[in-house]
């Protein structure tokens, strides 16, 4: 259901080899800032920016399976989050390439350190033990309330 990609790879010559200046010329990266990429989010013109890479999906806009709304609601932004929330097949982050164009200028590009970093720890073990130690001694403790009623109910 989607257009045939051209190969990102170079032309082989007569001894199949790959053409080393076609190579060397396409291994440019072109970087574009988060501004520019903000200007392309209409349905005629739609960059969308997924794990720091960014995507010309114009021509996907109408084959997309999830239909174009959801891809124009993130266009001109970066769509990770909600591209990963998804679950996209290894078919369809293969199809993603015949879209790049570049890359996320490296000023704008999140920095890893500045997210919110879980990490497990042993007091995370302690907290599952609570979740259900708790409600099981209250638990108890209630029986036991209940049994001391009904006694005290049934000696006077």
């Amino acid at each position: 259901f989607f257009q045939s990609a051209k190969s990102n790879r170079p032309p082989k010559n007569r001894m199949g080899e790959e053409n080393n200046t076609e190579a060397n010329s396409k291994s440019t990266v072109t970087y574009y800032t988060l501004e520019e990429i903000q200007k392309h989010n209409m349905s005629r013109d739609t960059w969308l920016v997924i794990h720091d890479k960014v995507y010309d999906i114009t021509r996907f806009l109408e084959e997309h399976p999830g239909g174009e709304e959801v891809l124009l609601e993130q266009a001109g932004g970066d769509a990770t989050e909600s591209f990963e929330d998804v679950g996209h097949s290894t078919d369809a982050r293969e199809m993603l390439k015949q879209y790049f164009i570049g890359e996320l200028d490296m000023n704008d590009r999140k920095n890893e350190n500045s997210k919110d970093v879980l990490i497990t720890t042993s007091t995370s073990q302690t907290s599952t033990w609570t979740t259900w130690l708790i409600p099981a001694i209250a638990a108890a403790v209630v029986g036991l309330m209940y049994r001391y009623y009904l006694l005290e109910n049934k000696t006077s």
